[in-house]
């Protein structure tokens, strides 16, 4: 789960595997794949670090930071 702040500085859990969509709109919009959506104070690409992080901590991706290609193809750490 991805510890995150909403606007007011409540925080939320959220399931990296339900993410849908995440929009910088200004705000920070996450959608889940059941449709709830979440304004947030994280910026996009602070959620792309932790989804990545997320991933490499879980063991479902093995791939070090300083690694330019995914050892398990998995897709899930991005190119």
């Amino acid at each position: 789960m991805l510890l995150l702040t909403r606007l007011n500085g409540t925080d939320v859990w959220l399931n990296p595997y339900l993410m849908e969509a995440v929009e910088g709109t200004p705000d920070t919009v996450v959608t889940l794949n059941n449709g709830h959506k979440y304004v947030v104070r994280q910026t996009p690409e602070e959620l792309e670090q932790l989804v990545k992080s997320y991933f490499r901590e879980t063991g479902l991706c093995r791939r070090s930071e300083g690694e330019k290609d995914c050892p398990d193809r998995c897709g899930s750490c991005g190119p």
